[in-house]
């Protein structure tokens, strides 16, 4: 009766489990970006690195928000620059983000909750930090 008991339990719970749709955030590579800026598809760099790492490198055409965490609603308001815009086109939009992390799933978020469809919405997988094409990078002037 016990082993029954802890089947029935453990059958219910996967099932509860599986049936509960898990978020999944789309990536777009490096090589997929620099494919796309050589191809010259529609696509915005929603760049979200702080004012110093955005001046250091960022990606050639990126678009500095200096968003960086995305936590505040401070941060939340510099993305409105960017969003406007994705609003009225049909532009991907690549959050770059430090490393790739919450910041890029917070930004992600606020791009979707503001209305940017989620098929247009990308993270840059493993972010600025992982960017291997330096000829794509530029420094603030």
């Amino acid at each position: 009766m016990r082993r029954l008991f802890k089947v029935s339990t453990m059958v219910l719970f996967l099932t509860i489990f599986l049936s509960v749709p898990a978020f999944a955030y789309q990536y777009m590579t490096a090589a997929e970006v620099k494919q796309n800026m050589a191809e010259k598809t529609p696509m915005a760099l929603v760049d979200i690195q702080v004012e110093d790492e955005f001046n250091q490198h960022h990606i050639i055409g990126a678009q500095a928000t200096y968003a960086y965490p995305v936590k505040t609603e401070n941060d939340r308001n510099k993305m409105a620059a960017v969003i406007k815009p994705l609003l009225s086109n049909d532009d991907l939009a690549v959050v770059v983000c430090p490393r790739g992390g919450g910041g890029a799933k917070r930004a992600y978020n606020l791009l979707l909750k503001s209305g940017v469809a989620e098929d247009r919405v990308y993270i840059l997988k493993k972010g600025q930090a992982e960017w291997p094409y330096p000829e794509l990078l530029e420094a603030a002037h």
